[in-house]
């Protein structure tokens, strides 16, 4: 799909490990299913209460829009309505900027790993693991993280 920079089911397998540090926040780890990347990922728990072994999609995009051009990253409702929108088969999700890559970047070992960190307004995301999964993240790239609980 245009604009998706990575997709994967997660599977939560911890949550606040270190002690919960605000009321309407959690930090969630979890491993992916497909690329076995491990994600640390805050989100609002008041919004979007998750439980242990709870499974979701995550998608991160650079663009909202279903055909994949870019948007202009500010919040434009009325475009949206007519052209439809990424985040209308989502239940979460959250506007970030990429402020970190750790990591051999130049990389093209299969077993050379990246970290690619986002900031979601305050609520961060690390997504760690193969870098052949993590070659388009860019610092200062602009993206979207959608999620949707999968229920078995």
């Amino acid at each position: 799909m245009a604009g998706v920079l990575f997709e994967d089911i997660f599977n939560v397998k911890d949550i606040d490990p270190e002690g919960k540090k605000f009321d309407r926040v959690s930090r969630l780890h979890c491993e992916s299913e497909s690329f076995k990347m491990d994600l640390i990922l805050d989100i609002n728990s008041w919004l979007y209460p998750m439980e242990l072994g709870d499974k979701f999609r995550l998608v991160l995009a650079t663009t909202l829009r279903e055909d994949g051009y870019p948007d202009s990253g500010d919040w434009n409702p009325q475009g949206l309505e007519t052209e439809g929108s990424r985040a209308d088969s989502f239940e979460y999700v959250m506007s970030g900027k990429v402020y970190r890559i750790e990591g051999d970047e130049a990389a093209v070992e299969p077993s050379s790993r990246l970290a690619a960190y986002v900031s979601f307004g305050g609520l961060l995301m690390r997504l760690q693991g193969d870098a052949n999964n993590l070659h388009s993240f860019e610092v200062d790239q602009h993206m979207y993280l959608l999620m949707k609980k999968i229920f078995m």
